[in-house]
């Protein structure tokens, strides 16, 4: 038999935990239930075990709204980040709420009973699961298999090759060759670390990206906490990084040209005026065409500097035994290989999702405020920013939903679709040009030209957009609770 709950969200990571708090917070009169299908909390911070592993965007705004970051380091490591989902969970009593190992393998909606039916695999036993608001928060990425290109030659590698999304505790570097292949943030994060027992390791890759260093401590954060209540410090501190973001956005997309220089001066700063900058550190694109990769403490360039690492613009010919054989015709000696070369995109899990019998395809969708789907009823995504802290985002949409749950209930209501009342010009979900978004533009839905079809990446103007405007706009509540009629 199904078990029922008002709310049925899926997955455990900061995304879960968000939707979690503020279902209790605002709607505590509707039931939930977390489905995870990892053993663990923690979502990507559990998964990804490399040296190293860290945040990419600071603890006062990738930590919650709702619980101030307290540790005096604002860049934070893998570990500690899980120590705070564990502590956040069993305050605020959400673990109770979870069910680990109950991997989601499916959901269909069915507009004549206003509930959508989840199934989920446990054990090796079918789970069945109804809800009348179904809330995915299972990030972007495939958690069984990352993208690696097909080297010729890998297969005659004596030494071994291992992508960062798999790293296991055998994994030896100590005074290895270690040739890290790619340029994002997990390569710059894994540099460093690997480097202070490795032999010596060298970054290779294709094309350059934009680093930029900031000190791993926020030391205004630090005084203020001094001065004033836990929360009150933490929320000055998260409103001051979110504007300073947003100022630093705006001007690289108003003056692209001169924030490259500024950007491309700052590395040159760090590694000399002998270093060749113009080839290993100035991309061909413009900041923010694709995530600008932070470094804290400057650690990757110190790291050069001191001659444990190096890195090497070039393209890869094929492996041999004892490395590989690179574009130029030099070759690179290695005992280890790691492929930092990026994540497969996959929305909701790969799980099949049908709405009153035909399949739903995220492709040929059109997303509502960067979370619902046209003609897709009682069904959100926590989905973050590209251009700043993905928690940002995730909370705003957490706090829509309840207010959406909350009007369908004073309304009398059991249904929610968003509805396109106009044509709108379709554009790309995510406008970036990273690798990992191009080979999936494909399977990405799509959003509009207009609000509110249109996602901004701007979380002052979406605080005001999803926390305090308007829920009416190109949505239809709907399917009235018996004695109710139709708004």
């Amino acid at each position: 038999m199904a078990e029922h709950f008002d709310v049925v969200i899926v997955g455990a990571g900061i995304s879960g935990v968000s939707a979690a708090w503020h279902l209790q917070k605002n709607s505590p009169d509707r039931s939930y239930v977390v489905l995870e299908g990892r053993e663990r909390l923690g979502g990507t911070w559990d998964l990804f075990r490399y040296p190293g592993i860290r945040s990419d965007s600071d603890m006062f705004t990738l930590g919650f709204a709702f619980r101030p970051w307290t540790e005096s380091k604002a860049i934070a490591d893998g570990p500690s980040i899980l120590n705070y989902l564990d502590e956040a969970v069993k305050d605020y009593g959400i673990d109770e709420h979870i069910r680990y190992s109950t991997r989601v393998t499916g959901a269909s909606w069915s507009s004549e009973d206003a509930l959508w039916t989840v199934t989920a695999e446990r054990g090796g036993e079918v789970s069945t699961f109804t809800c009348s608001f179904l809330f995915l928060c299972t990030g972007y990425y495939n958690y069984a298999r990352g993208y690696t290109p097909d080297f010729a030659g890998a297969a005659d590698f004596k030494g071994r090759i291992v992508h960062p999304q798999f790293w296991t505790e055998d994994v030896d570097y100590k005074d290895k060759r270690v040739v890290v292949i790619g340029s994002g943030a997990t390569a710059v994060t894994l540099v460093p670390e690997l480097a202070k027992q490795a032999a010596h390791v060298t970054m290779l890759q294709r094309s350059p990206t934009y680093i930029v260093s900031r000190p791993s401590q926020d030391a205004i954060a630090n005084w203020m906490r001094g001065w004033m209540p836990a929360m009150t410090a933490y929320g000055l501190t998260r409103w001051k990084n979110v504007l300073l973001q947003q100022f630093f956005f705006r001007l690289a997309r108003k003056n692209p040209g001169k924030t490259k220089e500024r950007i491309v001066q700052m590395v040159r700063d760090e590694l000399g005026p002998d270093y060749d900058v113009g080839t290993h550190f100035t991309p061909s694109y413009n900041p923010w065409d694709q995530r600008v990769c932070l470094v804290p403490d400057a650690d990757l360039f110190a790291s050069i500097k001191g001659g444990q690492a190096e890195v090497v613009t070039d393209t890869i010919d094929r492996f041999t035994e004892t490395g590989l054989k690179l574009g130029s015709g030099k070759e690179l000696a290695a005992d280890l290989v790691v492929t930092a070369t990026g994540l497969e995109i996959q929305l909701f899990s790969g799980m099949p999702i049908t709405v009153d019998g035909k399949p739903f395809e995220p492709g040929k969708a059109m997303t509502y405020k960067g979370m619902m789907f046209s003609d897709v009823p009682n069904f959100a995504i926590a989905f973050g920013y590209t251009n700043a802290s993905w928690t940002l985002k995730a909370d705003l949409t957490a706090n829509y939903v309840t207010r959406l749950l909350n009007a369908m209930r004073k309304r009398g209501m059991r249904q929610v679709t968003p509805r396109l009342a106009a044509p709108v010009e379709e554009v790309p979900f995510l406008d970036f040009t990273s690798g990992y978004v191009q080979r999936a533009s494909d399977k990405l839905p799509r959003q509009g030209h207009r609000k509110p079809w249109r996602l901004n990446q701007n979380y002052a103007r979406d605080v005001m957009a999803l926390k305090f405007g308007g829920i009416d706009q190109e949505m239809e509540f709907s399917n009235p609770e018996s004695g109710k009629k139709a708004a």
